[in-house]
């Protein structure tokens, strides 16, 4: 049906993850107590890190990385869907909505690349420890990085530039608690079949070259390691399996929701899934990678035993 003769939607209004009105209070609580352990730990590992001279590696400027992307994607929508939680006009403007879902699928996006390029510094640090100085040096980190922001931003731009040439104009519910691109199509009065094959061949495009990154990276690493004593063996394993856990915890969730037409699945189960993805990963992964690994550990006493020394000297003086 032609857009002239519908009226052009200047807002949507956002279901959230209920309708029930018992329950409001109770997730608003939830979801506020997630995103404050969310900015703790993430603002936590950022500052250990740079704070911390032992921490200065490839490794954990990519983790400093990926904590200011989880920080960024959650902020992008956790706190409207908070107060969306506490009124009853649950209305996003239409730029507003846009502008929420190009930044949601630049950092999604970004963070995905990371996990790879995060796979990948393993691979070299494992395999190759001796040239792990020579492969991996400031200056190729930094690129890695810049080069994750650029996919991320290349990604959201297609996929933003589709939705602005589509028409909405009614009805206007999304039902979702931020302006994901399956919910959106799905309210388009415009042909989507560009967008939704755009979105599952790039999307599919993105997750399976970055997951392949990740799994050839693990298999010549899980050859390395077969091949080193007992004692290596651990250390490597337990530096591999913090980076294996985000991986599972973000890959899976985000497939289900973005790698398929809007019209083949329920936006009831894909809120479902993107809590984990927008959610628990953000607030994860800095909890991951502390409490599995033993350099953060150190650092984290060492931390603890200068602020002892500091409050200890102050209060002798």
């Amino acid at each position: 049906m032609a857009a002239s003769n519908h009226t052009t939607v200047t807002y949507f209004i956002l279901l959230g993850l209920t309708d029930r009105p018992e329950l409001q209070s109770l997730l608003f609580v939830m979801i506020l107590l997630i995103y404050v352990v969310t900015l703790a730990s993430n603002l936590g590992m950022i500052g250990l890190i740079t704070t911390d001279f032992q921490l200065q590696t490839p490794m954990y400027f990519f983790l400093i990385n990926l904590s200011i992307v989880d920080l960024c994607y959650s902020s992008v929508f956790v706190p409207r869907m908070l107060i969306n939680f506490l009124v009853e006009n649950k209305t996003i403007s239409y730029s507003a909505c846009v502008t929420q879902h190009f930044l949601f699928v630049v950092f999604v996006t970004t963070e995905g690349f990371l996990l790879a390029v995060m796979a990948y510094d393993r691979y070299i640090a494992i395999c190759s420890p001796l040239l792990y100085t020579t492969l991996m040096p400031r200056k190729v980190c930094i690129c890695l990085v810049v080069a994750s922001y650029l996919g991320g931003l290349f990604n959201s731009s297609v996929h933003t530039c589709g939705l602005l040439k589509l028409s909405f104009c009614g009805p206007n519910t999304i039902n979702h608690y931020f302006c994901d691109t399956n919910p959106l199509l799905q309210l388009t009065c415009s042909d989507n079949r560009v967008n939704e094959l755009v979105l599952v061949t790039l999307s599919g495009i993105i997750a399976m070259s970055t997951l392949l990154i990740v799994i050839v990276s693990y298999i010549y690493i899980l050859f390395s390691v077969l091949s080193m004593g007992s004692a290596t063996r651990y250390k490597a394993f337990s530096t591999c399996a913090s980076h294996l856990t985000a991986v599972t915890l973000f890959y899976g969730p985000v497939s289900l929701s973005h790698v398929q037409p809007s019209s083949r699945y329920s936006l009831d189960h894909e809120k479902i899934s993107a809590v984990f993805y927008t959610l628990a990963v953000p607030m994860l992964n800095p909890l991951i990678y502390s409490l599995r690994n033993k350099e953060v550990k150190n650092a984290l006493r060492r931390v603890m035993k200068r602020k002892k020394c500091c409050s200890s000297t102050c209060s002798s003086e």
